[in-house]
């Protein structure tokens, strides 16, 4: 088992906590970030888990950057070779979790006798099942949801759905009514849920029951965001219905200088303030070759000017770039070579297309952006929200149909949505256009750039400003149950999780 550097010895053993992450950049970064916060807190050390399968460069340089008392331990390679080509991606990352289980708790086993010991066992939001190796250990145990509150919410009601009704989700007669949730349909559930005979149904069910285990939620999403569904879920662990969420975030990056002699930043530079579109749909999705032929005309006749990055097409799989290594597309095979014939060069005055990825926080943070396509991904959400830019939503797997959802809705008031698809899901070149034009120079998009505005603030406060209620709930958990395990570590005894803990009280 590989141990990137050995946890920082602790004259108070026992404030080490240990984090699993699974595979990909949305899973990832987050928990990175909640690691670099929690060693900043009075004296705790951290090891992020990781997995062999699906690790990839951009791993290392996500790490690079976390302080010393931040250790990395990949577990072994578990084979998968037994599970069918056409597997869902989902599938394979839930596999490898249950897989290299045995590998975890020797790796916990190996923790808990040195130096450092356990306090705490965080897993993320696709690997629950870890958490009975930890109830197993006798270590105090949470879920750190990398999205949002809803989500979260929609995975637990996973299990009474399924125990409910017989149908496919996504042909539910009426809405979905999570709690203090805006009102879904059943196709905007996750899409693992929407085939009852496929075997990525019920590891998503079984999921929904493992989040029981844990001792609390740690949640990446602020209480501006998602009042209601605090609000509502607060409610149902007051009744020991579920364990008590703790909303924590958000957790993005800050703007770094590094960037400035970037050809995207440097293009920028030169544009008007508020007037470029950016498009950039994540590091895990891609559109049809149809799709991008049509955003591309689209953006051509709206007018606007843009920043387009733009990812390798597939008419096979909205996840096909998931576990791909990025590169930087410059070759000759570039993504910017599927682009329709002379687009390039008709849009080089007002727009700038660049391949497989950019420097997005950065990006959204300069003063010449005034709109984002998203996927809806919720660190994208985040950043966005950070930055202050409105968005239109274009969700493409995961959770995003529900962020879409909620995004657009009058709650909220952040995103436009493209409307008029196609029946095949096709958003066509005219309504690119209209939804560019609008969200850059139309009344609703102004309306969303206030909203942006206000949420901006809001998240500001949630975690810098004294009392604010993101950094009061961190403060209750890390300060509070998991300061109690600590001390309940150093005295050679495993730690009780704290029920008496307080959960994040809607402000």
């Amino acid at each position: 088992m590989a141990i990137e550097s050995a946890p920082a010895r602790n004259e108070r053993r026992g404030q080490h906590v240990v984090l699993l992450a699974s595979p990909g950049a949305g899973h990832l970064l987050p928990v990175a970030e909640l690691a670099r916060r929690i060693v900043e807190y009075d004296g705790f050390t951290a090891t992020i888990v990781t997995h062999t399968n699906f690790s990839s460069a951009e791993h290392s340089s996500t790490f690079s950057s976390l302080p010393p008392s931040i250790s990395i331990a990949a577990l072994p390679e578990v084979s998968v070779d037994d599970l069918p080509a056409d597997a869902r991606v989902e599938t394979r990352i839930l596999t490898v979790v249950r897989r290299a289980l045995p590998h975890l708790r020797d790796l916990l086993r190996s923790l808990l006798d040195s130096p450092a010991g356990v306090a705490v066992f965080l897993s993320d939001l696709l690997s629950p099942r870890a958490l009975a190796v930890a109830a197993e250990l006798g270590i105090p145990r949470y879920v750190f949801c990398t999205s949002n509150l809803m989500c979260l919410t929609s995975f637990l009601h996973n299990p009474v759905l399924d125990r409910t009704t017989t149908c496919e989700f996504r042909d539910l007669p009426g809405p979905v009514l999570l709690p203090g949730c805006v009102p879904l349909h059943g196709s905007d559930l996750v899409d693992p849920v929407q085939d009852r005979a496929n075997p990525v149904y019920r590891l998503v069910i079984e999921m929904g029951l493992d989040y029981l285990r844990a001792d609390g939620f740690l949640v990446n999403t602020f209480d501006a965001m998602e009042h209601d569904t605090a609000v509502a879920f607060k409610e149902l662990s007051d009744k020991g219905v579920y364990p008590p969420a703790y909303a924590v975030g958000p957790f993005v990056r800050s703007p770094s200088g590094k960037a400035a002699n970037d050809a995207c930043i440097r293009w920028l530079d030169d544009q008007p303030d508020g007037s470029v579109l950016y498009v950039c749909l994540g590091s895990g999705g891609t559109l049809s070759t149809e799709q991008t032929a049509e955003v591309a005309a689209g953006l051509e006749a709206s007018g606007q000017r843009f920043l387009w990055v733009v990812r390798y097409p597939s008419d096979k799989d909205k996840t096909a770039s998931y576990f791909s290594v990025s590169g930087d597309g410059d070759g000759e095979d570039s993504p910017t070579n599927y682009l329709p014939e002379g687009f390039l060069e008709r849009t080089k005055g007002t727009g700038l297309a660049v391949p497989m990825w950019a420097p997005q926080v950065e990006i959204l943070n300069h003063r010449a952006v005034g709109g984002f396509v998203s996927h809806c991904g919720w660190n994208s959400t985040l950043e966005t929200v950070a930055a202050g830019v409105p968005m239109v939503a274009w969700p493409l797997y995961a959770e995003q149909r529900m962020n879409a959802v909620m995004l657009s809705s009058s709650r909220a008031g952040l995103a436009l949505r493209p409307s008029n698809a196609r029946e095949d899901g096709v958003v066509t070149r005219d309504e690119v256009a209209a939804v560019a034009r609008e969200l850059i120079t139309g009344e609703k998009g102004a309306a969303a750039r206030r909203k942006a505005r206000e949420l901006r603030e809001a998240a500001a406060k949630a975690t810098r400003a004294p009392g604010g209620p993101s950094r009061q709930a961190f403060e209750a958990v890390v300060g509070g149950a998991w300061k109690k395990a600590a001390a309940a570590a150093r005295g050679g005894r495993a730690g009780e999780p704290d029920d008496n803990g307080t959960a994040v009280t809607a402000q």
